[in-house]
């Protein structure tokens, strides 16, 4: 959601910030501007709609010379998306420009404020009484103005902000939003995400809430909120530019639906040591734990649907499963005696940081399952579990989610072997099952190769209905939300059992039904509920393992997976059905890597 960049140097800035933003395309985004400072001006353009524009439009950036610049692409909040309201911002004396990421609660009483001191508002956005603050503030201290500026805010904030009358220089200033400094020679960085990043530099420094920095081309100068110089570590930025380039692929979503198997092995591997499971700085004394709380949004929410069933039965744990923009305002029962474990791919997610705080603040331990080393959910969680599933660029994620789901199938194998509520011969059995997941993955790509021809039949569908039972359902809900984000065809998951409770009334003739039928502890049981919607004029699209040939008589159509652990099927299960949903967004001519109105990483409420 939204993502800023910023460069001074000896090279001229627009060129570096339009790359910088197109890296950034995946987070969803519907303006994007730059400004540069130009022998003490500030030059700015600006355009609705792609980055493609705004390269247009600046003769990809040759039309701003300049060697100190700031960039955006924007995700509108506040405001229509327009030229007007797209960022960079500018102040009424023209000396200062800023981008944001984030929302500023109290916009509206500072709007009032400054509009009755005699500024004026071009735009509806909140990000535009930084700005003005800026300027009244200035009294020729850029740092001080800073400071008094974001002492004003409320809400989440990563700025970047230009001042013409110093013209090689950037302060950027982080409250409760991403943002990395990159670290260069003769030449400095700043972005909200890494991708902008690794093409000039793989040395970064992590900004903390309530931090600010002083960028010029030769130094970076790091602050505390009361304007003190600390010194920050550099880190080393693990992954390279091609792990974040399409490859030859034609989408970067088909990319990481390949890339899983290899993602997914990564992911175990370095934590499977002489048949056990070794997870390191994890002290956790699980003996303690009378209650697992799993907290996440989207995806990441319904990974943690799928496994809680392999925590509930081979820990005997309790487990709820609770989305985060819910669990932040429940007043939850949660205490001392509760591990609440939170998943998301960027560790930015701004309802899951909220209902982690919140939780910690009632006395449970946090462990964090992310992707993005350094992330905010990272720092903060008591412990840290990373995916190491490499940079996610789709905005729909695929590898994102099978790499939390693995992490919680080790997880629960190591809890389990803590409370010792599996017997030593089952424990090694799911070990070795752990590490041949990769491969069934693998083969159940291999294993359909009629999935474009499905989608050519089914991608003029109104809607869909994704049903299944136990695990099935948990795969469902996942399979379902892919379907309706990148294809925007109307797909909704529902447990089979429910069917007769309301839900049958919408099936009519030739409605797709996708079936889930993997778990074959309840197949017998969704099997009566494929004959019931056949019997209505369902089309079935059934998912099973290829030796089934009960539910191959039954439906219309196959989806197969090769022959997986019960427990953890649904790594395996999904991944079909991604695929499924690829195609029939590429019949429909979608915007696979950029869905409307999606953003990869939801840093707002």
């Amino acid at each position: 959601m939204c993502g800023i960049v910023g460069y001074t140097g000896s090279q001229n800035a627009a060129p570096v910030l339009l790359e910088g933003l197109k890296k950034l395309e995946y987070r969803g985004y519907d303006s994007a501007g730059i400004a540069v400072v130009q022998d003490q001006t500030i030059a700015v353009s600006k355009v609705m709609g792609r980055i493609a524009g705004l390269c247009e439009k600046t003769a990809d950036g040759s039309l701003l010379p300049g060697t100190t610049g700031i960039g955006h692409t924007r995700w509108a909040t506040h405001g229509a998306p327009t030229d007007i309201n797209a960022h960079p911002h500018t102040s009424n004396d023209g000396r200062f420009a800023v981008v944001h990421n984030g929302i500023i609660e109290n916009y509206l009483e500072l709007r009032q404020e400054l509009t009755q001191k005699g500024y004026h508002f071009e735009s509806e956005t909140d990000t535009e009484v930084i700005v003005h603050l800026m300027e009244m503030y200035y009294q020729g201290d850029f740092k001080r103005a800073v400071m008094k500026a974001s002492s004003r805010l409320q809400g989440s904030y990563a700025l970047g902000i230009l001042c013409s009358q110093e013209p090689d220089k950037i302060f950027v200033v982080r409250e409760a939003s991403p943002l990395i400094l990159g670290v260069g020679i003769g030449e400095n960085f700043f972005a909200s995400d890494v991708t902008a990043l690794v093409a000039h530099t793989r040395n970064a420094v992590y900004l903390e809430d309530g931090e600010f920095a002083e960028l010029t081309p030769d130094s970076i100068q790091v602050y505390d909120c009361a304007g003190h110089p600390i010194q920050k570590p550099i880190s080393r930025i693990s992954w390279d530019i091609q792990a974040a380039e399409k490859g030859g692929y034609e989408h970067f979503m088909l990319k990481e639906i390949m890339e899983q198997p290899r993602a997914v092995k990564a992911t175990i591997a370095p934590r499977i040591k002489n048949g056990e499971i070794v997870l390191d700085d994890l002290d956790i004394d699980m003996h303690c734990v009378n209650k697992i709380v799993i907290t996440a949004c989207g995806s990441a929410y319904y990974a943690g649907c799928a496994g809680k069933y392999a925590l509930e039965r081979l820990c005997r744990i309790p487990v709820q499963t609770e989305l985060a923009s819910e669990l932040r305002y429940a007043d939850p029962l949660i205490d001392s005696h509760t591990l609440l474990i939170v998943l998301s791919q960027s560790g930015e997610t701004a309802d899951t940081i909220a209902a982690l705080r919140e939780c910690q603040r009632r006395g449970a331990k946090a462990l964090a399952i992310v992707n993005v080393v350094g992330s905010t959910i990272a720092k903060i969680a008591d412990y840290c579990l990373y995916t190491w599933a490499g940079p996610e660029i789709a905005v729909a994620t695929t590898k994102g989610y099978t790499t939390q789901l693995t992490v919680l199938y080790l997880f629960a194998l190591y809890a389990a072997r803590q409370l010792g509520t599996l017997e030593q011969e089952r424990y090694r059995s799911l070990v070795s099952a752990l590490k041949m997941l990769p491969k069934q993955m693998q083969q159940a790509l291999d294993m359909n190769p009629g999935i474009p021809k499905l989608a050519q039949k089914y991608h003029h569908s109104e809607s869909m209905f994704f049903i299944g039972r136990n695990t099935d359902y948990a795969v469902a809900l996942e399979g379902a939300l892919k379907m309706k984000e990148i294809s925007y065809i109307h797909a909704e998951s529902y447990a089979a059992g429910e069917l007769k409770h309301g839900t049958i009334a919408l099936i009519h003739e030739r409605q797709p039904v996708i079936a889930l039928c993997c778990n074959e502890s309840v197949t017998e049981k969704t099997m009566s509920n494929i004959v019931e919607v056949k019997a209505r004029g369902a089309e079935v699209l059934a998912l099973a393992f290829r030796d089934n040939q009960k539910i191959v008589s039954l439906a219309d159509d196959m989806l197969f997976l090769p022959r997986t652990e019960p427990i953890f099927c649904p790594v395996v299960e999904i991944v079909p059905l991604q695929m499924l949903a690829y195609h029939v967004a590429k019949e429909n001519g979608c915007d696979i890597d950029k869905p409307k109105n999606l953003a990869k990483s939801v840093t707002v409420e």
